[in-house]
C-alpha cells in the first residue's frame, strides 16, 4: 500500500506532493522521471501483488530498493528506511510463500 501511495505521488506531484520535485534534485535526479519510477513501482507492486508472479515481483522490488539505497548513499543520506523496507517486501513472501521455508528453515 505504501508503494501504491508512492506511485501516485510520483505521477501526480503537484496534487499530493509539490516538494518531491526539490527532493528529487536533492539527490541528483531529475524531475522528469517521476513518471518512470512510478511505472516501476506500479509494475513491482501488481507484480509481487499475483501469488504466480510474486517472486518476480520480491526480485524486482529487490532491484528498486537497490536503487534507491545508491540513490541515497551517493549524497550520504541515511538509507535506514530503505533497507527495512527491503527487508520488509522479503519476509512477507517469505510469510505468504511456503517453498521458501526451505531455504531459510527457522525452527521452533
Amino acid at each position: 500500500m505504501f508503494f501504491d501511495y508512492n506511485a501516485l505521488v510520483k505521477m501526480f506531484p503537484e496534487v499530493f506532493y509539490p516538494q518531491i520535485v526539490e527532493q528529487m534534485a536533492g539527490i541528483g535526479l531529475p524531475g522528469t522521471i517521476l513518471l518512470i519510477l512510478a511505472a516501476l513501482e506500479i509494475l513491482c507492486v501488481v507484480t509481487y501483488s499475483i501469488p504466480a508472479t510474486s517472486v518476480l515481483g520480491v526480485v524486482l522490488f529487490t532491484g528498486y530498493m537497490g536503487g534507491t539505497i545508491l540513490a541515497h548513499l551517493r549524497v550520504e543520506q541515511n538509507v535506514m528506511m530503505q533497507v527495512a523496507l527491503g527487508l520488509l517486501i522479503w519476509l512477507g513472501l517469505y510469510l505468504r510463500e511456503p517453498r521458501l521455508h526451505s531455504l531459510l528453515p527457522i525452527r521452533k
